[in-house]
């Protein structure tokens, strides 16, 4: 197995990078706002952020969402810069304004379905691809994001926290607008969105990670070294009920090679003890490098 070290196609910082970066952020919105003309609007799936306070808009004034999403995303920009700093930069400023400007492009799109299901799930796929995306691009799309970040500053809640609490705001409001179920699709759609972020920026792989105690720990580190032709690192550990200081192998494979340590490491030493955990992403020699 190769583990050279290679350096990055484009680094971060050159003019390459920033193209890339910056296509991410148009192909990330362009795909948040198509999922929410085609899927969500017609469904009155109104899912958190700014975009389901467009869609609660509409319904009960009827206001074209991409004006709603303008209407709120440059204020909170502005706010944002203003009680945060320039933290957000020209990437958040373009997400900004471009995010309800496809939306406003879309939106003769013709809807994919009737069903609020498969709308919602679908829908919040689609949406989850598009942030995900954007992400990976190290953009914004603003929104409810910069409130959620102006809300931790000064109410000491987690940006987590705030963010859940204004996206739960959102989705309350749809159910006294569109009704409890319409609610319940919303959180469907949240929670798809949520999830397929993770896959977008993390990927299907899972890495494990493994700590392995023997008595016999070098005649197993050898065999991880030349067998397994993965790199380790040596723990020191001290036993809870002896207090003797013991050491532990701890090893990064990918999903395909743990068989394979297993039975190195019981050909090695059959009373070996040994920890096999998820790890959900790593990056390095050997592995992914960012």
């Amino acid at each position: 197995m190769n583990t050279r070290k290679r350096a990055p196609r484009f680094p971060l910082g050159s003019p390459m990078h920033t193209v890339i970066e910056y296509g991410l952020l148009l192909v990330g919105a362009f795909s948040i706002a198509t999922s929410f003309n085609v899927l969500l609007l017609p469904n009155s799936i109104a899912s958190g952020g700014t975009s389901g306070i467009s869609v609660i808009v509409r319904a009960l004034f009827g206001v074209t969402p991409a004006i709603t999403q303008w209407a709120l995303n440059v204020p909170l920009f502005a706010l944002g810069v203003w009680l945060l700093g320039k933290r957000f930069g020209v990437k958040t400023a373009v997400g900004t304004a471009v995010m309800p400007l496809f939306v406003l492009l879309t939106s003769g799109w013709a809807p994919l379905t009737d069903n609020p299901l498969l709308a919602a799930i679908f829908g919040g796929l689609g949406v989850g691809v598009g942030l995900g995306i954007v992400f990976r691009g190290r953009g914004s799309t603003g929104g409810l994001d910069v409130a959620a970040q102006i809300v931790a500053k000064y109410t000491g809640l987690s940006l987590g926290m705030s963010v859940a609490a204004l996206d739960g705001m959102v989705i309350v409001a749809a159910g006294f607008v569109f009704g409890a179920e319409q609610a319940l699709f919303a959180l469907i759609a949240l929670f798809v969105t949520t999830k397929t972020i993770d896959v977008v920026q993390l990927g299907f792989a899972t890495s494990k990670v493994a700590y392995i105690i023997s008595e016999d720990e070098e005649k197993i580190a050898r065999t991880i070294l030349h067998d397994l032709d993965r790199g380790l690192t040596r723990l020191t550990a001290h036993g809870g009920f002896t207090g003797k200081e013991r050491t532990v192998l701890m090893v990064v494979v990918s999903q395909t090679e743990v068989t394979r340590l297993k039975g190195l490491v019981q050909a090695a030493d059959p009373q070996a003890f040994v920890i096999i955990t998820g790890a959900t992403e790593v990056l390095g020699e050997g592995f992914k490098l960012q």
